[in-house]
């Protein structure tokens, strides 16, 4: 046998190990979802949707874990995306090209592996006790923003660095300025992908558990949060808490509101590729 054919039998196993962890993967997790569906899809409803947290399954709710990951998520883009994207345009657009800059997008790059456990630490000390905001909806926010910024930077980065230089010449050709350059002509062409890798990176943050644990939001709240002051819980918290109970019924209430997060989560998912999708077709018809 040569080495050739070695080479190519050595190429044939990988692919067959690849193949076969791929089914592997995606079987176990189909075989969960339909556990998850089993359990959880004869508790949804609309009362469970619209009660409370009750310690009698047939009378809990998720409404206050919905309206605080809601109101968790929106505030977490107003502090999030803002600085992410204006970030990713000083590191790619004004920032030299020097080694400090270097550095700084490696490191950003390492802290978009950082475990999330670690930002809830960061949380705990910066925003809980440090400024005291407490166990409120801001300090969550603040958390998860921090979780996600690294990659909203690395995504909305990417974006920009994939605009062809040529676009950057020609309107540098015709008189445009640095900043007007940016905002008509970069910007617009790298849209659909800021704002699908911000989605992704949002979705992310909604599903986290491990910092909204660390800085101490409630497992049971009876009533919605009015102001970004207020406390809060949130649907992955809300999971956990119902999961954690003996009683075999809050397993299957928890189930149910893993659909309704998984519902949640699809929403933004579809809603970041038909954004991608518009932008795409405005700037075709362009």
């Amino acid at each position: 046998m040569n080495l050739q054919e070695k080479r190519r039998r050595k190429d044939q196993l990988f692919a067959v190990i690849c193949l076969a962890s791929t089914i592997t993967g995606i079987l176990l997790l189909a075989l969960l979802l339909c556990d998850i569906f089993v359990k959880g899809f004869s508790w949804l409803s609309w009362d469970f949707i619209c009660s409370y947290p009750s310690r009698f399954p047939e009378r809990a709710g998720i409404k206050s874990a919905f309206w605080g990951s809601i109101w968790l998520i929106l505030l977490t883009a107003a502090i999030a995306l803002p600085m992410g994207v204006s970030a990713a345009i000083y590191l790619e657009e004004y920032a030299p090209r020097s080694r400090l800059t270097k550095i700084i997008e490696i490191n950003i790059f390492n802290l978009a592996g950082v475990p999330s456990v670690v930002y809830g630490i960061l949380g705990l000390a910066l925003f809980v006790r440090g400024l005291s905001l407490g166990k409120s909806l801001i300090a969550g926010a603040l958390t998860l923003s921090l979780l996600v910024l690294p990659i909203i930077i690395i995504s909305t980065k990417e974006a920009l660095s994939a605009v062809p230089n040529s676009l950057r010449e020609a309107s540098y050709g015709l008189g445009a300025s640095r900043w007007q350059t940016i905002r008509y002509q970069i910007l617009p062409s790298a849209m659909p992908w800021i704002l699908t890798g911000s989605i992704l990176a949002l979705s992310r943050a909604i599903g986290e558990t491990a910092p909204l644990i660390m800085i101490g939001a409630l497992t049971f709240v009876a009533f919605t949060p009015q102001t970004p002051l207020d406390p809060f819980t949130a649907m992955p918290i809300q999971i956990f808490n119902w999961i954690s109970r003996p009683q075999p019924e809050f397993a299957n209430i928890a189930s149910a509101a893993i659909i309704v997060l998984l519902l949640v989560l699809l929403t933004m998912n579809a809603a970041a590729i038909i954004l991608r999708r518009k932008y795409q077709k405005k700037l075709q018809g362009q």
